[in-house]
């Protein structure tokens, strides 16, 4: 972000009032843009953000779709064009909560609500010359490919499965959102933006998470190859602002570069992107059952 001048654009990041999504905030603020930051806690992000020039907070809660399409109508009479939408905020390995007509809480959360978001605010982003869509997945992506025969685990509930199911929803996601858009100048990217320490991990147990090897008894962050919120971010800011990305999307992308695809056996921490995360086809169906469940009208 070094040298970068955004005076004039205007992003909306979703959890941009703590961890990755709080330093995507401060970064996009500092360089002159104008925020918006849709929180299901508003005095908290208010509180947050008190320091952050150019940026003002919108209450939405991601689950809960009502107040999703009431947010965009919001920030629709609110802004005129949107140059980066960052669909940071998420939910890991939560207990089985059920929401809506009775979704999967991670899946509805990660990507029905983004998905429901993207859709009420897509007339300012195709306004907006060079606009970008940015989703933050995870290479948690790689546990599983949508449960196209159960997504809701009507036949059990697996806290992990459910999150990777969530992740490959929202590469998917961006793959087919890219797809419509490209046409109205609307690209959209995925990412993985590391390991990290945030209030991501809060639905874990301090044990949980000292058998996993990413932090002490203390709480420090001991896991190999761990970032710090800032660099989380980086991959995010990089896919909305870099140069280098003009004329591409629907990609995967991890530390600031495009991610390889990887091979069904990797391991997860070895990087890169599943095929079946990036499949077109897959992309296509994913949105048709997203439209048919969320109500959301067709891109125009």
């Amino acid at each position: 972000m070094a040298g970068l001048d955004l005076s004039g654009t205007t992003a909306l990041v979703t959890g941009g009032y703590s961890g990755l999504g709080l330093e995507t905030t401060r970064a996009l603020a500092a360089a002159g843009a104008r925020v918006v930051v849709p929180a299901r806690r508003p005095e908290i992000a208010r509180g947050a953000l008190q320091d952050v020039k150019g940026c003002e907070v919108v209450a939405m809660d991601l689950a809960d779709l009502g107040s999703v399409r009431a947010a965009a109508v919001q920030i629709g009479e609110r802004l005129d064009r949107l140059d980066f939408l960052m669909a940071v905020a998420g939910v890991m390995a939560t207990p089985e909560r059920r929401v809506g007509p009775g979704w999967e809480g991670q899946l509805a959360t990660n990507h029905f609500g983004h998905f429901v978001l993207t859709s009420g605010l897509y007339p300012l982003l195709a306004a907006t010359e060079g606009a970008r869509v940015v989703v933050n997945s995870s290479a948690g992506h790689t546990l599983t490919d949508i449960r196209w025969h159960d997504p809701h685990f009507r036949t059990g509930y697996d806290k992990w499965l459910a999150y990777g199911q969530a992740k490959t929803a929202n590469v998917l996601f961006a793959v087919h959102l890219d797809a419509l858009g490209r046409d109205d100048g609307v690209r959209a990217f995925a990412l993985h933006p590391g390991k990290i320490i945030t209030g991501l991990q809060r639905e874990m147990s301090s044990e949980e998470q000292m058998d996993r090897g990413w932090v002490d008894e203390h709480g420090n962050v001991i896991g190999a190859g761990f970032k710090t919120p800032s660099q989380g971010a980086a991959t995010g800011l990089w896919a909305a602002t870099s140069p280098l990305l003009g004329g591409l999307g629907g990609l995967y992308l991890e530390d600031c570069d495009v991610a390889r695809v990887s091979a069904p056996e990797e391991p997860m921490d070895d990087g890169g992107v599943r095929d079946y995360a990036i499949a077109p086809e897959a992309a296509a169906r994913l949105w048709e059952l997203s439209l048919a469940a969320t109500g959301a009208p067709p891109l125009p």
